[in-house]
């Protein structure tokens, strides 16, 4: 093991630990079944803890949703997260007004800033076929000068997400999203007016990797002091600097050196995040990041007094028609359509 560019590897759980200035990731991988009328799974719900069903043994979870999979309303201070879907719909709904579907290959950015209530379910919009779901949700600190800014939501849809093809000598090609950040000359959407990614001096970047069996990959140098890590979800193994990497494994990488990774014989799948990192305390507790145990107190205390704007919805775990498609509706009533 060369373990000047390959260091700290370790298995995934259901939880991804993460470098400052991310603070964690989750990999949602779930086979859902037919839905039924009311968007849930048309399947038996006996022996499952509903509300709390996280079993990881089980094929697909509802995790906090009653009827519908998913994450009824609930508070965010002091930091953002990123929701990328690879397959499936998220139905969105927040404190804010705003609202919408996304999936397949979409992005929400929401910055929580100052306090956020917002719902993330997972409709399972057909009857006549499976509902399978995969997402990643990442979260990404604040430093303390933006812990309190105005809360933010944007879609980066998957039409606007550039994509880079490289081909390697022997015809192999990589296919790199580029969400946040730059690769090689890629430059993926600016995500929020506050956000730790916009500025580029901080050399966020989040990419998502697909390599064809076999590919070779030369990832570009980042810069000095910058964390870089990898995350192989899918696949069978990859080589990096004479170091194997077996799938559903991290490695944090040195973002100064050269590096190669190497395809084994099946089509590989790669996440990687990187960023320079923040530098200051961090304090969690649930729902709420900030720098020390008086910022939590204090997010505890303004969400119990003020709901961070209280909720603007019939119910916790609000979900479109089933015959709805792609769509946001933002605070200021601007609306897109996919």
């Amino acid at each position: 093991m060369n373990n000047s560019i390959v260091s700290n590897i370790k298995p995934l759980g259901f939880t991804w630990v993460t470098n400052d200035p991310f603070l964690f990731c989750v990999h949602h991988n779930d086979q859902y079944p037919k839905g039924n009328d009311q968007l849930g799974p048309n399947a038996s719900l006996n022996g499952r803890s509903i509300g709390q069903d996280f079993a990881q043994e089980n094929d697909w979870r509802m995790y906090h949703g009653q009827t519908v999979p998913g994450f009824p309303a609930h508070p965010h201070r002091g930091f953002e997260t990123v929701t990328v879907v690879l397959e499936g719909f998220v139905d969105h709904s927040d404190s804010n007004g705003s609202t919408g579907r996304y999936g397949n290959g979409d992005v929400q950015w929401m910055t929580a800033g100052s306090g956020l209530q917002h719902a993330e379910m997972f409709p399972l919009v057909y009857k006549d076929k499976p509902n399978p779901l995969e997402l990643f949700q990442i979260w990404l600190n604040l430093p303390k000068a933006k812990k309190q800014v105005t809360p933010y939501y944007n879609m980066l849809w998957s039409e606007d997400i550039p994509k880079e093809k490289i081909t390697d000598d022997q015809g192999k090609s990589s296919e790199i999203t580029v969400i946040a950040g730059v690769f090689n000359d890629t430059q993926a959407p600016d995500p929020g007016p506050d956000s730790w990614a916009t500025d580029h001096e901080n050399y966020v970047g989040i990419w998502l990797i697909k390599m064809e069996a076999n590919a070779k990959l030369n990832l570009p140098k980042g810069a000095e002091g910058i964390k870089r890590s990898v995350y192989f979800y899918k696949g069978s193994e990859i080589t990096i600097a004479e170091t194997t990497l077996k799938k559903y494994h991290s490695a944090d990488l040195d973002a100064m050196q050269d590096i190669e990774i190497i395809n084994g014989d099946d089509e590989a799948f790669l996440l990687i995040l990187q960023g320079k990192p923040i530098n200051e305390p961090v304090v969690q507790h649930g729902p709420f990041v900030m720098n020390d145990e008086a910022g939590i107190r204090q997010a505890f205390m303004d969400y119990q007094k003020t709901q961070f704007g209280g909720w603007p919805w019939p119910n916790g775990e609000v979900v479109q028609p089933r015959e709805k498609g792609r769509f946001a509706i933002y605070a200021d009533g601007r609306e897109e359509v996919k």
